[in-house]
Order: C-alpha cells, then structure tokens, then sequence
C-alpha cells in the first residue's frame, strides 16, 4: 500500500510543501509524513475519507509543528541577539513568495491576517491543488464548512486584490 501511495502522492505533497517552506525542509516533511503514515497505517480508515485528505493532513500538522519550532527558535536568537542564519518563519515565507508578484501585494497582507486554519484551506486548496472534500479531510472539517469558508475566504481576497 505504501509503495503506491508514495508513488502517487510523494512529488504533489512535495511539491506542495516546498512552495510553502522551501525545497530542503519539504524533503524532510514529505519523509516525516510517510514515516508518520506508516506509523499510524492501523488508524487510517478508508470509508473516513481519501489517502489524499489523510495525507495532507498528516503534512499539515507536522508543517505547523515546523512553524512553531522555528518560530521560537527566531524569538531566541532575537531575545538573545543571536544570528541563526536560519530561515523566514512560514508566514514571512509565504508572504514574500506572494510579494514577490506585484500584482498579489495586497493578497500577501491578506493572507498574513488570516487564521493558521483559514490560510491552510486556502493553500491547501490554491498551492497544493486539494479539492475542497479534500482538503476538509486534511483539516478534520466539515466539507459544507469548508467549502462556505473557501468561499468566504476567496470573496475576502478578490476584494483585496481589487481595491
């Protein structure tokens, strides 16, 4: 089964992670969620929902333990005036890839606002390409939930972006 599922869902998933924190932390990502996949294989019910949404689930949380851990690494080094030469934290991250296109500017400020839930659905959806049912089941949400908030979330940024 795994042979399969790293086969199908290794490049997207990795693909997906590096545009959120760079090349080198999503090869160790895309290892660490096989690995946790592996672990968790007996927990894993397929009439719960796709490998997909399971997945990038799996992902997901551990690209938020990422950003925590190195969150606090950066206020460290800050409170101790130290230079770790390490890198942006996720959210300065993504932020500086959207602001890099002019034209998406004021969608970065957007995105920066958003809750840590609210701006996973809209990457899992826009960057990694998830359906909605997908990426609900990556974030343990309702779909109907999930879809309203997508919509609510995209009605925000067109907003954004035309203002």
């Amino acid at each position: 089964m795994f042979a399969e599922l790293f086969d199908e869902h290794a490049l997207p998933l990795h693909r997906y992670l590096a545009r959120r924190v760079g090349v080198d932390v999503a090869d160790d990502l895309v290892s660490e969620t096989f690995l946790a996949a592996m672990r968790a294989e007996e927990n894993y019910d397929r009439e719960k929902g796709s490998a997909v949404g399971w997945l990038y689930g799996i992902a997901t949380n551990l690209l938020r333990g990422h950003a925590k851990r190195e969150a606090r690494l950066l206020r460290t080094a800050e409170r101790y005036g130290v230079d770790l030469g390490v890198a942006e934290s996720l959210e300065h991250s993504v932020v500086a890839r959207i602001d890099a296109r002019s034209h998406l500017r004021r969608i970065a400020g957007a995105l920066a606002k958003m809750s840590e839930a609210d701006r996973d659905l809209v990457l899992l959806v826009s960057l990694a390409g998830l359906s909605v049912q997908d990426a609900a089941e990556a974030l343990r949400l309702n779909p109907g939930t999930a879809r309203s908030r997508l919509h609510r979330l995209r009605a925000k940024l067109k907003e954004v972006e035309h203002a």
